[in-house]
């Protein structure tokens, strides 16, 4: 199907509740037309990994019975949501994308996961994901074209919203993996402040996001609030704040247009998109600056043109002992890629990672310095549409991306800066979306931003 932003309707949950409490529709319902779609869908698009549909029936049976009650748990009560499986479910297994972990059942619910059922969520399966959450594809494909890349690690988080699946669905970041399927599949997703969302047992990495994806901006922020105000955030870290319901607008003044490393490699289609958006917000008396404006920009940008490298080394460095023991395990049921990462973490010393922690700090602190610059940075979520699946841009020697180019992603993963990807953009026929980011712990004021863009710009269309 081709797509394009100015029709295209995503699933949505938060503008059902209504009729679920005047007793016109039902969550389960709701769900039946979630497992429809599925049905009609899923064996071109392979999102799903596993599905309890029997356990999803009976949690919204239950939901049902508390609509009709008046004593519903949430804002979230009755949603249908599919979960990364990175994360653990009592329920389903958990295999990470990795025949390593085939079978793997720990009978447990992440924290995310307590949350959501604590809420009244429906939990009803697990999503794929690209192994071990790297970079190696598993089968999703794009559910606006079969031939190309959903993006990954959160492969099947970011084409079960854009198939209508699903109203929401959990994904991880690190390098690329939230961000990246949510420009190429037309959702809107929040990847947080780094540490204000709890990941449970995924606490190994000092990159690792969770990213929360959604057909519309009301259902991203309600899934991240209502699971950050019963989980709480990482060990040591504050958690999300804002307010429970979606923040208010917030119409910027100023913007920092933030360029990359992989500026150059944008095509001409998808630089006219992202310009018909920069136009729009001009003539809405919002002041664009970029790097030629203001020296503390340059210096950012220079600080950030090293990102994937910075994140490829941190990632390398941290998992390396993990992945030593999946290696001597079976090295063989490891991916080309995967080894390529465990042998860039084995030529890494202590005192490389230090330097790489030392460009990291660097980059932080002249982020820090935009602040009284602008309200937000803006800039694109992909270097442009989802390629075809095989093609490999992006990739690092032995460690091959074959999920579409992270280098508009890594920014904000070194920063542990919350970005936010907005579907406003098809180029050729294929979503592309535009990106904010936020000072940390400014989420919600970054939500309240780009609500006020997906309420007061016109989504743009480019052909290819």
């Amino acid at each position: 199907m081709t797509y394009s932003p100015r029709s295209f309707k995503a699933l949505s949950f938060h503008d059902a509740r209504a009729a679920f409490l005047d007793g016109r529709d039902t969550p389960r319902a709701y769900l039946e037309r979630c497992l429809e779609t599925i049905a009609a869908r899923d064996s071109v698009v392979q999102a799903w990994v596993v599905r309890n549909e029997e356990g999803a029936r009976a949690a919204a049976d239950a939901a049902t019975e508390r609509y009709r009650r008046g004593q519903t748990l949430s804002p979230l009560d009755g949603m249908p949501i599919g979960i990364k499986d990175l994360f653990e479910t009592r329920d389903m297994p958990t295999q990470m994308g990795s025949p390593l972990y085939a079978g793997n059942h720990p009978k447990r619910d992440s924290a995310l996961v307590q949350a959501l059922r604590q809420s009244g969520a429906i939990v009803l399966g697990k999503l794929v994901t690209t192994e071990l959450g790297m970079s190696t594809a598993g089968p999703t494909t794009n559910p606006f074209d079969p031939k190309r890349t959903p993006g990954g690690s959160s492969s099947g988080t970011g084409a079960a919203i854009g198939a209508r699946m699903v109203p929401a669905a959990i994904g991880s970041h690190a390098w690329g993996s939230g961000l990246r399927p949510a420009s190429f599949c037309a959702n809107y997703t929040l990847k947080p402040t780094f540490g204000a969302i709890n990941r449970g047992e995924r606490q190994g990495s000092s990159l690792s996001h969770i990213s929360v994806h959604a057909g519309s901006l009301e259902d991203m922020w309600r899934v991240a609030i209502e699971i950050a105000n019963r989980a709480g955030g990482d060990a040591g870290y504050p958690g999300l704040y804002g307010p429970v319901e979606p923040p208010a607008t917030v119409r910027p003044s100023r913007l920092i247009l933030m360029q990359t490393a992989g500026w150059s490699d944008v095509d001409a289609a998808t630089h006219a998109a992202l310009d018909g958006l920069l136009e729009q917000l001009r003539g809405q008396g919002v002041k664009i600056v970029d790097r030629t404006d203001d020296p503390l920009i340059e210096a950012f940008e220079n600080a950030v043109v090293d990102s994937s490298f910075i994140v490829r080394d941190l990632l390398s460095y941290e998992s390396r002992m993990a992945w030593e023991n999946l290696y001597a395990q079976n090295p063989d049921k490891l991916s080309p890629s995967l080894i390529g990462r465990l042998e860039v973490g084995r030529q890494l010393t202590p005192r490389d990672y230090r330097n790489v922690l030392a460009q990291r700090d660097n980059a932080r602190r002249l982020h820090a310095a935009l602040a009284p610059l602008a309200d937000a940075i803006v800039t694109l979520s992909s270097v442009g549409p989802a390629p075809l699946m095989g093609t490999t841009g992006g990739s690092d020697g032995k460690i091959t991306h074959t999920t579409g180019d992270p280098v508009f992603n890594a920014p904000s993963s070194i920063l542990g800066a919350p970005a936010i990807s907005i579907p406003l953009m098809g180029v050729g026929g294929m979503p592309v979306g535009l990106q904010l980011m936020g000072q940390p712990h400014a989420d919600a004021r970054l939500a309240g931003i780009a609500r006020w863009m997906g309420e007061n710009l016109v989504p743009v269309e480019v052909e290819g």
